[in-house]
């Protein structure tokens, strides 16, 4: 089969198209012929082994993918051969074929392009563990979302408004912005021309921000910090920035606030069953019309460096997917 692998830690441009072995699954694993596979910025991540998983080279990246069984592991009941899927790996999803756990699959939604599907469960699950399950929104919240036009931040948009919540967008240009707006930003903060503290500020009358969904990192943090309201949340979910920010800890004493960690992954892995109610009630809303993944382009396996590439470089509005048919 033709994949992408990751020969050694390094940038996108390090990254070869290459004949390897087909995988083999193991117990409790599926074999799946990938359709599509979305990129994301802990891809980015992972090839420079700076993640929180760090695979021994050689190993493709990719994580979020849609595709067919053509193999099932002993022991895995419930998928037949043919059956249509959509699932997650830590990495190996950069390939015509991946071997996953089948507790990490689920059935691909009637309906749902292969490319939408790839590009959903990752995006939408991080978001809703994140406000539903860390930061424990409510109606009538007003949710600051940082990096807000970003493969998950967009989801946060679209989420935080579909479950009663005013919306601030923060994001680093205009067009990022007006993005937000069509998916339900109440309100939009451009944060290289404006200033994020006081700008938020003046939106919420002074009170500051109940719920801070931060995927970015860096300075931006610790300016949205400053502008959380009394016992609101500090959702800390990436950094996209490539920084780790350092926030003073008398800011949540004198707030009376919360720093709270989000980790997808490590959460479908502890709590699979409410990973899987979370996963049935987003695809309900996706197969009613109330979320549509943005894709903003489509790359073939060969070009997925370039599509690596345009997130590193902060230029994806959205999504992007790897299309196994281009």
């Amino acid at each position: 089969m033709k994949a992408i692998i990751c020969s050694k830690y390094g940038l996108p441009n390090t990254l070869e198209y290459k004949e390897v072995k087909d995988p083999t699954p193991k117990k409790g694993e599926l074999l799946v012929s990938v359709k599509a596979c979305s990129a994301n910025f802990p891809d980015t991540l992972i090839i420079q082994g700076l993640y929180q998983y760090k695979p021994e080279p050689p190993f493709s990246p990719g994580s979020d993918f849609a595709g067919v069984v053509e193999g099932i592991g002993e022991g895995v009941q419930g998928f037949s051969i043919g059956d249509e899927v959509v699932g997650f790996n830590p990495y190996g999803g950069f390939a015509e074929k991946v071997t996953a756990q089948a507790r990490n699959c689920f059935p691909k939604p009637k309906g749902m392009s292969m490319v939408n599907a790839s590009a959903f469960l990752m995006a939408y699950g991080t978001s809703y563990h994140a406000l539903k399950d860390r930061g424990l929104v409510k109606e009538g919240n007003t949710v600051l979302v940082l990096g807000a036009s970003g493969g998950v931040g967009i989801t946060a948009v679209e989420l935080s408004k579909l479950m009663g919540a005013k919306v601030i967008a923060a994001a680093s240009t205009d067009e990022k912005l007006a993005l937000c707006k069509t998916f339900g930003a109440d309100e939009v903060v451009n944060y290289t021309t404006e200033n994020l503290k006081e700008r938020v500020k003046e939106i919420t009358g002074g009170k500051g921000a109940d719920l801070i969904y931060d995927p970015v990192g860096g300075d931006y943090s610790e300016q949205a910090f400053r502008a959380i309201a009394w016992k609101g949340k500090h959702l800390v979910v990436g950094f996209a920035n490539g920084e780790i920010p350092k926030i003073p800890l008398n800011l949540p004493l004198l707030k009376g606030a919360e720093i709270t960690g989000v980790f997808w992954g490590a959460f479908t892995q502890k709590e699979p069953q409410k990973s899987i109610e979370n996963v049935t009630q987003l695809v309900t809303w996706y197969l009613t019309g109330k979320l549509k993944p943005h894709i903003e382009a489509t790359y073939s396996l060969k070009d997925a460096p370039k599509a690596l590439e345009s997130i590193m470089n902060r230029k994806v509005k959205g999504k992007v997917v790897i299309d196994m048919e281009k």
